[in-house]
């Protein structure tokens, strides 16, 4: 159903379309702020991905002290 949806003419028609209701002078202004999202978009995806911590845990890890419940603490309970 949809395995040739856009065709050449297609694209032609909506571009056609497109500088129709947006005139040729600002379809540049309205291509260069997309693309300067996209690229926002893009930097603060790449920084999110670079800032979360591994979700596994090292084999290598010991635990900490403070982990560890204390004999002394847990006979005053």
């Amino acid at each position: 159903m949809l395995r040739n949806a856009f065709e050449p003419w297609h694209l032609i028609l909506i571009i056609a379309v497109l500088v129709l209701l947006f005139g040729s002078k600002k379809l540049p202004d309205m291509a260069r702020g997309l693309g300067r999202s996209m690229r926002i978009l893009k930097a603060e995806a790449k920084t999110l991905k670079a800032d979360e911590p591994d979700a596994t845990p090292r084999p290598d890890a010991t635990p900490r002290p403070e982990a560890t419940p204390r004999p002394e603490a847990a006979a005053r309970h």
